[in-house]
């Protein structure tokens, strides 16, 4: 009966042994210090983030400028010296920033520990429209980029009806000068995009090329040195790449 007993004891102690050391190895006061540590952590660094004077916008950092100035980026993006740099709203400077009339797209991002970045990227001029007496250089949008009493010889003329800015034969004649090749732009005197499906291009020589619409203008390129190869320019020859497979000259 005694050694049943001992045998029953020996058996609790052991099953309730594993329990036990858990209990006795699981101190409260050092699982109380690591949770205190990290809410200390935490809270350190949102202070630094948000409420400390070390990660704050000391200086905006503004690139890819030309025709517009660093000061009306930054008035544009309009944030104040001080401001925590974590609380910048990256999408909204950058719309600010791309409000700017020259300004085609800009990126704003943060440089730790104290700059605010805005990458820009400015409109250019790629077509001359006749204004008058004068000269309005535009971009692909019709935007105004600048205005010249005399023709610029490095862009090409373009022929359009209506309003300038948002004009899609402006559109199109800018997609032809954006992937032609720069031989081929700069013997462009003038491109007729009065009707985008049957635009006209005048060289300078007095050939005239029938390129049709704004599309496949790579290919149309291609031919079309091929073409002036065989059968060089002349005042009057007309060159057809309207259809590149289908091109012809008269």
């Amino acid at each position: 009966m005694a050694a049943d007993c001992q045998r029953a004891k020996t058996t609790e102690q052991d099953e309730a042994g594993p329990e036990a050391a858990v209990r006795k190895g699981s101190d409260p006061w050092k699982v109380a210090f690591a949770v205190l540590l990290v809410v200390s952590l935490v809270c350190v660094v949102t202070w630094v983030l948000l409420g400390s004077r070390l990660l704050v916008v000391r200086d905006v950092a503004v690139t890819g400028l030309d025709r517009v100035s660093k000061e009306e980026v930054v008035a544009a993006v309009s944030v104040e010296t001080g401001t925590p740099l974590i609380r910048v709203d990256l999408d909204q400077g950058r719309d600010r920033a791309e409000g700017i009339d020259l300004v085609e797209s800009a990126e704003v991002s943060r440089g730790w520990p104290a700059t605010l970045r805005v990458e820009v990227v400015e409109r250019r001029p790629l077509l001359a429209i006749r204004m008058g007496e004068e000269y309005r250089l535009v971009d692909g949008d019709g935007v105004r980029i600048e205005d010249s009493a005399t023709r610029p010889g490095t862009h090409p003329l373009v022929r359009v009806t209506g309003e300038i800015e948002e004009n899609t034969a402006v559109r199109a004649a800018a997609d032809i000068v954006e992937e032609a090749p720069d031989s081929l732009i700069a013997q462009i005197q003038l491109i007729d995009a009065t009707d985008t499906d049957d635009i006209t291009v005048e060289l300078g020589d007095g050939s005239v090329v029938e390129w049709g619409d704004a599309r496949d203008t790579a290919s149309k390129s291609a031919v079309l040195r091929v073409l002036m190869r065989e059968h060089p320019p002349e005042a009057g020859r007309v060159y057809d790449v309207g259809t590149p497979d289908l091109a012809i000259v008269r």
